[in-house]
């Protein structure tokens, strides 16, 4: 397969192995004991958010389903399986002609969640659901805890660009997730090529220091740049002196200079150094560009500087200390035989530690409270009240297999904006803290 549902391309042609063995043993055994074929529905959701945090950004969402379009086992994955014996021959048949046919209803991308909110509900048979549970959730928390980084340092910003630029920190496909997941909570523009062609992501970049290493002297290589990209580039100044780096550049690209870039040092002092020089100099537009192992706690400490712009790498593409969100794929719900109009029985897993579920499908909503802004997450079984009925939050993703909620990331994007913005206040602090909304159960 070389195109999702989007339209653009993925990243492999098929998704049916990245999965656990044991999604495909208890398929086996369904299978044998005839229960394979019974309704059910599972739930994505995560009982806590990583400390700290205020809120959770649903992100990955637009890949899940480019992911189940792509769940076809193709015939070398099937001898695999024969080879290796993790399944017997009944099942190798079942797998062979695997269709997820199921339905699909979810927070839509780009909407924040709390602890127990119902992120995605799949429905269908359990054996053609239990088999997405780990591609579902390899996606959901990689994404989710990137935007969620990402959200927080657009909230740092205070409306500055930010670049992300953190592909050579993680692993190659990773890091063209990790940009997609980056745009959808507020970043700007990507150095990365594979995410700007297969998402439509802006991409941005200029020079490293090698470029300027490579040359005889940082005017040569500033002069060569001027020459090839114009005088609207940016000039990274830090290779040697900084002070006779922005000298250079101004003389040579002229008071048009478009930026020049930081990457190095105390970047407070620094950028408020570089301001009064390039006022000084005539390039009251030249803009300022700082890098340097940024998150949002330093981009917050910047908010005083006369900085520009934000390019941030490990810190974003590693959820900023926080890499996963703890999201689980559990079934909540499953009928007594194998009849599609069979009613359904709401199960739960019982345990110690902490891992406790609550059985029944769920609905999520969001109400305003008195002041406009909402003060609780409720979530519920059964019929949503009709007084929330404006306020609820699942959309339908896959209706009968048909992807039907496939949109672009520029969508999701502007779907977090407004849905930040209507949180209250305390939500962009970056103190440690409880979520900023209650989780109320009805």
């Amino acid at each position: 397969m070389n195109h999702g549902p989007s339209g653009l391309s993925v990243a492999v042609p098929s998704t049916a192995l990245f999965t656990d063995h044991y999604e495909l043993t208890m398929l086996r055994a369904a299978l044998r004991g005839g229960t394979a074929h019974r309704p059910s529905v599972f739930e994505v959701f995560t009982r806590r958010l990583p400390e700290g945090r205020r809120y959770g950004v649903v992100a990955g969402t637009g890949r899940v389903l480019d992911a189940i379009a792509g769940f076809r086992f193709e015939e070398d994955q099937l001898d695999f399986l024969r080879r290796t014996g993790v399944v017997d021959e009944p099942t190798l048949e079942w797998l062979a002609g695997y269709r997820f046919t199921g339905d699909v209803h979810g927070y839509p991308e780009g909407e924040v969640y709390f602890p127990g909110s119902p992120i995605l509900r799949v429905t269908g048979t359990f054996a053609e659901c239990v088999l997405l549970e780990t591609v579902v959730l390899s996606v959901l928390n990689h994404d989710s805890a990137v935007a969620a980084a990402a959200s927080r340092m657009a909230v740092a910003a205070r409306g500055r660009p930010l670049i992300e630029m953190g592909a050579r920190r993680t692993h190659e496909l990773a890091a063209v997730a990790a940009s997609r997941a980056a745009f959808i909570g507020g970043f700007d523009t990507t150095s990365n090529l594979a995410a700007g062609y297969r998402h439509g992501i802006p991409t941005v970049g200029t020079s490293a220091h090698a470029f300027t290493l490579l040359h005889d002297t940082e005017r040569d290589a500033f002069r060569v740049q001027v020459d090839a990209l114009g005088r609207g580039t940016t000039l990274l100044v830090d290779t040697y002196d900084v002070t006779e780096a922005v000298r250079a550049a101004v003389e040579i690209a002229g008071p048009e200079l478009g930026a020049v870039r930081i990457d190095s040092g105390d970047l407070l002092l620094v950028a408020h150094r570089v301001r009064r020089q390039l006022d000084e100099l005539g390039a009251r537009d030249t803009r300022i560009v700082v890098t340097s192992d940024l998150d949002e706690y330093a981009i917050a400490s910047l908010a005083a500087a006369p900085v520009d712009a934000y390019g941030v790498g490990t810190q974003l593409v590693t959820g900023s200390g926080h890499p996963t969100c703890s999201m689980v794929y559990k079934l909540v719900a499953r009928a007594a035989g194998d009849d599609p109009g069979a009613p359904l029985v709401p199960v739960a897993k019982k345990s110690a530690g902490g891992k406790l579920s609550i059985g029944g499908v769920k609905w999520g909503a969001r109400p305003d409270g008195p002041d406009g802004e909402p003060t609780t997450e409720i979530v519920g079984t059964g019929p949503a009240p009709e007084e929330l009925a404006d306020d609820l939050l699942q959309v339908e993703l896959v209706r009968g297999g048909e992807i039907v909620g496939a949109e672009p990331p520029s969508a999701a994007r502007e779907r977090h904006r407004l849905a930040r913005e209507r949180l209250p206040l305390s939500a962009g602090q970056l103190s440690r803290g409880e979520p900023v909304l209650l989780t109320e159960y009805r």
